[in-house]
């Protein structure tokens, strides 16, 4: 934070870049889950069911609450009939 006149104006540090990146990446995969999901015309818990795991726990990763591990990617992709595709790509020029 620093003063500028008489406004005060805020930068996110770097500690605060990752978190921000971070829950925007679960954020943005509880998305996918939930419109594919609606696609589908899957409740929550019959996603849940599907994918071995709890209606709490497929509400959380909807509204990116959690990182799910691979595995949990795995069930998730076979049960909205999709492939899991995990890719590393060049960052971009800043």
């Amino acid at each position: 934070m620093r003063r500028s006149g008489d406004h005060t104006v805020w930068r996110r540090s770097g500690a605060h870049s990752d978190e921000y990146e971070a829950a925007r990446r679960s954020f943005l995969l509880g998305r996918m889950v939930y419109e594919r999901r609606t696609e589908l015309g899957l409740s929550q818990t019959e996603l849940a069911e599907r994918a071995d795991m709890t209606q709490p726990q497929l509400s959380r990763l909807e509204g990116g609450g959690v990182t799910p591990t691979i595995p949990l990617l795995e069930r998730l992709a076979a049960a909205l009939e999709v492939d899991l595709v995990i890719d590393f790509a060049p960052r971009l020029a800043a």
